[in-house]
């Protein structure tokens, strides 16, 4: 694992994209402050601009420096979750814009997979996340389900879990307002 996490983060600093097991399945990954690192995500996927990714972080005390206003309710829904849950935030910022939908929401999930949380502490940034699939083709449920033209396609593959066998699914999503409002994504 350490390996991985070394060489993954050398790929993160040059703006290259990854290949790696999240906590729920497997993504393709960059530094999500680095437009030129999301632009090859977009077109790796041959994903349209105007569909939005999903950011990772190792932990929740982070979010302020990526929303210039945190929901109270989000610290409480993160206090009682128990499973991956996506929240898509108001008021994002220091993020690649492109990653930031027109109403300057982004959707943020806080790990709690090791492998993650050491990535992204080791990186020290965030880091995006999106299906390892084609836009519209169905998300692989684990390593060797993977189209071969992501694979060839990043810059680096971690070997960390390829070998599971496991079933990933993705993550529920929540989207807060500002004023403390929730509305429910994807269960």
């Amino acid at each position: 694992m350490l390996e991985d996490i070394k060489a993954a983060v050398e790929i993160l600093k040059q703006g290259g994209i990854i290949l790696y097991p999240t906590d729920t399945i497997w993504g393709i990954g960059c530094d999500a402050t680095r437009e030129d690192a999301v632009k090859k995500i977009f077109t790796l996927k041959q994903r349209p601009d105007e569909k939005n990714m999903l950011i990772l972080l190792d932990e929740a005390d982070k979010l302020t420096k990526y929303m210039a206003d945190v929901p109270e309710i989000a610290w409480n829904i993160l206090e009682v979750t128990d499973k991956p849950l996506t929240i898509i935030f108001p008021n994002a910022q220091n993020l690649a814009q492109s990653l930031v939908a027109d109403d300057g929401s982004v959707g943020i999930r806080i790990v709690q997979d090791e492998f993650c949380c050491r990535l992204i502490h080791k990186f020290g940034k965030p880091i995006v996340s999106t299906s390892a699939n084609i836009s519209g083709m169905p998300w692989p449920s684990n390593f060797q389900k993977i189209d071969e033209n992501i694979v060839k396609g990043v810059d680096y593959v971690v070997r960390w879990r390829q070998n599971d066998e496991l079933c990933g699914k993705p993550s529920g999503i929540i989207k807060l307002g500002l004023n403390g409002e929730v509305k429910v994504i994807r269960e």
